[in-house]
């Protein structure tokens, strides 16, 4: 197992597909090489998870994300490793039964598995891809959303996250070591999906444990930050929301960094620090997502959804286009339609 994983760090490193300035965070390290945990909590992690899959394998037939009766949990299931997926992830806690995952965020990776969590603490566009499973044995994960009403009330009723490591990087996605601590709420919540008339009573108390557990772990105070009233995280949030809701226009720094009581120097510092990019990166990301979208769901051309999305020159769109995704605009929607169709 630590033979593949080496190797696949390596050639996600030297990869000619990577980006150029490709840093590869990798803060799912091998639990091999990481201080070792007594036997007997080693023990429990092993059999919870594998009771975790198991639920999550009877709960899931087909491959897919699968909504459930729990207004905020989804389950996955996948029986192949998955091309590179592009979406804005929300605030969530992603959890792997079996099977792992790479996430991209600008030039930063990170994987995780069943040893490893994953928490967005902000809405980011990345790109995720399914890097192990197989029909003998799927991936199988969950990802559990967050309200950030709940996080303010956690961190005010018990004052969690209230300082956050001297230089510490307010990246809004992070990964942390699976313990028994969260694994247990984790399980009976997924369990709960076995009773539907308790879903209402039980879920919100079983998810609010789930977020103090996390809150209460070495990376909460990024959690905590999401609801801190003017604190740096809430304030990139903001522009993140504003960026979000007007990617199509010409983007003024000038007006976000207004709007959100920050200096233009200050803007880029925190924006780049939460999310690895720039504003205008943000953007980019946001049109050349939205623009394949409008092509593969409303069949627009290239020319159409370019302008769609606020790009004036279509020579540019095609060239960050193909920049961002791989491929000519033409070339990607078909290749993405002929796998919709299993070709």
């Amino acid at each position: 197992m630590f033979a593949r994983w080496s190797a696949e760090r390596a050639a996600l490193e030297t990869s000619a597909d990577a980006p150029p300035k490709l840093r590869s965070m990798l803060t799912s390290t091998h639990p091999s090489l990481r201080a070792e945990r007594p036997v007997e909590d080693q023990m429990q992690v092993t059999v919870m998870r594998a009771e975790l899959a198991a639920t999550i394998d009877r709960l899931t037939r087909v491959d897919g994300s699968h909504e459930t009766a729990i207004a905020r949990l989804a389950l996955a299931r996948f029986s192949q490793m998955q091309h590179p997926v592009h979406a804005m992830y929300e605030p969530a806690f992603c959890v792997l039964a079996q099977g792992s995952k790479r996430v991209l965020l600008g030039n930063e990776v990170y994987i995780y598995d069943g040893s490893r969590y994953l928490v967005a603490s902000q809405n980011l566009p990345v790109s995720g891809q399914v890097i192990d499973a197989s029909p003998e044995s799927p991936y199988l994960g969950l990802r559990l959303v967050f309200d950030v009403k709940d996080i303010a009330a956690l961190a005010l009723e018990f004052g969690l996250g209230d300082t956050s490591p001297p230089s510490a990087p307010e990246r809004g996605i992070f990964t942390g070591e699976l313990s028994t601590t969260l694994l247990d709420p984790v399980l009976r919540l997924v369990k709960l999906l076995d009773t539907p008339q308790d879903v209402p009573a039980l879920a919100p108390l079983i998810t609010r444990e789930i977020l103090y557990r996390l809150m209460r772990s070495p990376d909460g105070w990024r959690l905590a930050q999401m609801a801190a009233v003017d604190s740096h995280s809430q304030r990139i949030a903001q522009a993140i929301g504003l960026l979000s809701q007007r990617f199509r226009e010409p983007l003024r720094i000038d007006d976000v960094a207004d709007a959100i009581h920050m200096s233009v120097s200050s803007l880029h510092q925190h924006f780049k620090a939460v999310t690895s990019m720039s504003p205008l990166q943000f953007q980019k990301q946001l049109r050349l997502q939205e623009s394949r979208r409008l092509m593969i769901a409303e069949h627009l051309d290239a020319a159409t959804a370019g302008h769609r999305v606020g790009y004036e020159s279509q020579s540019q769109f095609n060239r960050e286009y193909s920049r961002f995704f791989g491929l000519p605009p033409a070339r990607d929607v078909k290749r993405l339609r002929e796998m919709q169709l299993g070709r």
